[in-house]
């Protein structure tokens, strides 16, 4: 780690610190957040020549203490008009950023895409920010260890950067906390980060939330991670060798679309995820015997994760291979068919009660308004605080675009989720390609997050992404449960 000094115009920027095992581009990206000069716009002498974002800081003979010359001209600010209208480039960043409709890109610091697409999409889930919020407020809890405390601190902040600020955000803090704390993401190959799998840094995030985010009130849901996206799974086990059967329960945060030559759609490959044989041991049989393991969903989350397994390893190339087989997946996702059947019990009187409530707005014309009081017994809402408690029924009442449960009314899930991100994977294989954050706003428009660059898309484009070459192709979608007042 070296130490300069930085000239630019008629300021001079001290201690800037030069962490030599990263790019010069992640170098570039300090200097913007002093100056305001895009990277790509900064010219910086060195020996030789001008700084290249990807060369070798060794070959450069950076010494301790130089001061190194920077040209470059920052992004302007517009200056509001003395009279007239206030245009939004006058506006105060954080009201820029409301008028805009969707938050900061992130800078790519190094084949960091997998993680900017990760953030993206839980940046997305409300819950989870205002629990975050909570977290930093509070202070750390005694059972959860240092180093997961302050990836938790560092991913609210970013949470918080990204809603703030109208420009792209570098991620450094975060990055670097989360290599302390998952050292596999830190792998160098030739002095370049490797590209990661998006699927195990979600996971990994994930799990730390959970941990950190416990909470010991009484008046507040114990585990918020669980709640947001934990699946309560019962499976039945069976042996057809030796007639012996036995039931598990477990708890996991994503369901899996096993793709096969024979899915062409989400609903077949999660029929087939829920489906497994194993080979353990027989206590009946004194050996090792074949069972079936036929799954089903005991409790549902207020979001709900799917993984598409699309990467496997290759013996022959020692590496992660990917299918590349199109399998659609809808806008709209009813998982009433994979639920238990006490699950259904309690998911039938919400259904109805949605379905008679859309039949009421359908049958309604333009702009009427019915004044049956009974009308306004059942409110539809989304998922915000009605996490599940693994019964179909929410654990809390909650209140969302001046949608209100009453004490004496409960927020039930339908089984019913629209979808509100995705993750993306371009390439052919889990250690290269691209990775891209889709995701939809509060006003129902979709947003592409390409590392520092969100472009607005079309919705009817989103379920194109389904593969079947080498364009994107969704890894991860991320459902929002549609529940009911009742």
């Amino acid at each position: 780690m070296l130490t300069v000094s930085v000239k630019w115009q008629k300021e001079v920027f001290s201690n800037v610190e030069i962490d030599t095992s990263q790019t010069p581009y992640v170098f570039k990206c300090q200097l913007y957040d002093l100056t305001g000069v895009p990277p790509e716009r900064q010219k910086i002498m060195v020996k030789g020549g001008l700084l290249k974002d990807d060369s070798d800081w060794s070959m450069l003979g950076v010494k301790q203490g130089q001061r190194l010359m920077m040209m470059g001209t920052a992004d302007e600010i517009v200056k509001a008009p003395e009279k007239g209208p206030v245009f939004v480039e006058d506006l105060p960043e954080e009201e820029q950023v409301l008028s805009l409709g969707h938050s900061a890109g992130l800078f790519n610091l190094g084949n960091t895409c997998y993680m900017n697409s990760t953030i993206q999409c839980l940046h997305s889930v409300p819950e989870l920010k205002s629990a975050l919020i909570k977290y930093s407020q509070s202070g750390r809890s005694n059972d959860v260890d240092q180093s997961s405390h302050m990836l938790t601190v560092a991913t609210s902040e970013l949470f918080n950067d990204l809603d703030k600020s109208v420009k792209p955000v570098a991620p450094m803090q975060f990055w670097m906390l989360l290599r302390k704390k998952y050292p596999q993401f830190g792998q160098l190959h030739n002095g370049t980060f490797m590209q990661q799998d998006a699927e195990e840094c979600w996971t990994q995030l994930l799990y730390t939330l959970s941990q950190s985010l416990r909470s010991v009130n009484a008046s507040e849901i114990p585990d918020t991670v669980k709640a947001l996206f934990g699946i309560d799974i019962v499976s039945r086990v069976h042996c057809q060798e030796s007639g012996e059967e036995s039931s598990e329960t477990e708890s996991i945060y994503a369901l899996k679309c096993h793709i096969s030559h024979e899915v062409n759609h989400l609903h077949e490959g999660l029929k087939h995820g829920l489906k497994s044989e194993l080979e353990k041991a027989s206590p009946a049989l004194g050996r090792s015997a074949v069972y079936l393991k036929e799954s089903c969903i005991n409790g549902l989350p207020g979001y709900l994760t799917i993984q598409f397994v699309r990467f496997f390893w290759k013996r022959e190339s020692n590496q992660k291979a990917k299918i590349l087989r199109k399998v659609d997946y809808p806008l709209e996702l009813d998982v009433y068919d994979f639920c238990s059947d006490d699950l259904r019990k309690k998911l039938d009187a919400p259904r109805q009660k949605l379905r008679d409530e859309e039949g009421k707005k359908l049958g309604l014309k333009g702009g009427e308004k019915s004044s049956n009081s009974k009308d306004n017994d059942v409110k539809m809402t989304e998922a915000e605080g009605s996490a599940s408690n693994g019964s179909g029924e929410s654990s809390v009442a909650s209140s969302q675009d001046g949608v209100t449960t009453d004490a004496d009314k409960e927020t039930h899930l339908t089984g019913i989720y629209d979808l509100v991100a995705v993750l993306t994977h371009k390439g052919r294989s889990a250690d290269s390609g691209h990775y891209v954050a889709w995701v939809k706003q509060e006003s129902g428009k979709w947003i592409e997050y390409d590392d520092d660059n969100p472009l607005p898309q079309r919705e009817e484009d989103i379920t194109k992404l389904s593969g079947g070459g080498d364009w994107h192709m969704a890894y991860i979608c991320m459902y929002k449960a549609r529940s009911i007042s009742m």
